[in-house]
């Protein structure tokens, strides 16, 4: 099967799946693809099963089973949602979070992860599953990040009071390229390599901040650009460009890319509403964007059902283990995100903060790429399997019940006014 007719048949099988979900179940659009796909694995699992000879459904699995879930991730499609998120955020309220933003992306991604990783290692010694510390901290990393792309998918039907909408927006932007980082250097530690703390300090913060300043420079460069010209399809494919660039250049560098492609995003999202930008192009800017973010979303999460096909069968140890590092995964996003939580419960009489941060976190396809990309080793298949458990329970689990918790929760307008009137920049 050819890359085309692959695509082509994902496409017509999202474009289905989200047509027959709004007319019968109208669950959140993420959720439903990721049904979708894990539906039709189980399907093409049970055909080949009962019939192994047959052709259509074993060149199918086939086709699945050779796609690099990684790079298509991470090096195709991430940069594209990233500045399609980034857009989408109050960079004036990002501003007055940013403490706690950053607080969460990184010292929160380190705490999780030692959490997540030791709770998980004594939990599969426990259970007799062979994991060694190492590897169960990688495992930590790996899953701490909040994935973004299931995270800005589920607060668009979530009602929330701007201070935790951007709070969750901007963890979940910039958390990720921290995560990535932090899980390389884990993973190299755990193949026998050990670089020391200062070191993988050091490269967190120049891949974060280096690569934040090529996606700003960058959206400079091309907002500059567009205000030379007034023709939407020039500057719509400029900011095309621009997304594509600064990945790509921040990646030849060794650079972060999640970080460039949000740094772009967040320069272009500041300047759509700037008396320069016409109202034409602004609109076209504005829907492109959001059709990109919704097609690569549904095939993205799709892709995240199919992937079944790909996980070795839970054996009852595994599957134990698999409860066990939810429950510590949720454990050690309340244990970071409490005390911003009691902050902003105090301070801007947040109902249940805590219970929305946490609830919030979601956890997807980032880290199912991340635990595709390991190595051969003895731990990969248990990592591997883990992590599909626990995103496919975020994603479906919280993704269905976030919009109802938050509704619950949502506090009354005279709170949204009060949190912008009393934020100071640079206070979190």
């Amino acid at each position: 099967m050819s890359f085309f007719q692959l695509a082509t048949l994902f496409m017509c099988l999202v474009a289905v799946g989200g047509w027959v979900n709004l007319r019968t179940l109208k669950l959140p659009h993420g959720v439903a693809m990721m049904l979708a796909g894990a539906v039709g694995a189980l399907v093409l699992g049970a055909l080949h099963r009962l019939s192994p000879d047959l052709s259509g459904a074993n060149t199918v699995i086939d086709a699945v089973e050779h796609i690099d879930f990684p790079q298509t991730v991470l090096g195709y499609l991430l940069g594209f949602l990233l500045f399609a998120g980034a857009m989408q955020v109050n960079v004036g309220d990002l501003r007055r979070r940013s403490l706690s933003v950053w607080t969460l992306a990184t010292v929160g991604v380190a705490v999780s992860t030692v959490i997540v990783g030791a709770g998980v290692w004594l939990a599969a010694d426990w259970l007799g599953v062979p994991l060694p510390l190492p590897w169960a901290l990688v495992f930590g990393a790996l899953i701490s990040p909040t994935d973004p792309v299931a995270v800005l998918a589920t607060l668009r039907g979530g009602e929330l009071s701007r201070g935790l909408k951007v709070v969750l927006q901007g963890e979940a932007l910039f958390n990720d390229g921290v995560g990535i980082v932090v899980f390389t250097a884990l993973l190299a530690f755990a193949a026998g390599e050990a670089p020391s703390a200062g070191v993988t300090l050091l490269k967190v913060a120049l891949q974060a901040g280096g690569g934040f300043a090529v996606g700003a420079g960058g959206g400079w460069i091309a907002i500059r650009a567009m205000r030379l010209v007034d023709d939407y399809v020039v500057e719509v494919s400029l900011s095309l460009a621009l997304a594509m660039g600064v990945y790509a250049v921040s990646q030849a560098l060794d650079l972060s890319g999640p970080i460039a492609a949000v740094g772009a995003g967040l320069v272009v999202g500041a300047n759509r509403s700037a008396p320069t930008m016409s109202e034409t192009t602004r609109a076209h800017l504005t829907t492109f964007w959001s059709l990109v973010d919704e097609i690569l979303n549904a095939v993205l999460f799709f892709l995240l059902g199919l992937l079944l096909l790909v996980v070795a069968p839970l054996e009852l140890r595994t599957a134990s283990l698999a409860a066990a590092a939810i429950v510590l995964v949720l454990v050690a996003r309340l244990a970071v995100v409490l005390p911003w939580g009691a902050y902003f419960h105090i301070r801007y009489a947040e109902a249940g903060a805590s219970r929305i941060l946490v609830w919030g976190g979601l956890h997807g396809a980032l880290s199912v790429a991340l635990a595709l990309s390991l190595p051969t080793a003895p731990a990969r298949p248990v990592i591997l399997a883990v992590t599909y458990v626990v995103c496919a329970f975020s994603v479906a689990v919280q993704g269905i019940t976030f919009a109802p918790l938050a509704a619950r929760l949502s506090p009354s307008p005279a709170a949204d006014r009060s949190d912008g009137a009393q934020s100071m920049p640079g206070t979190g």
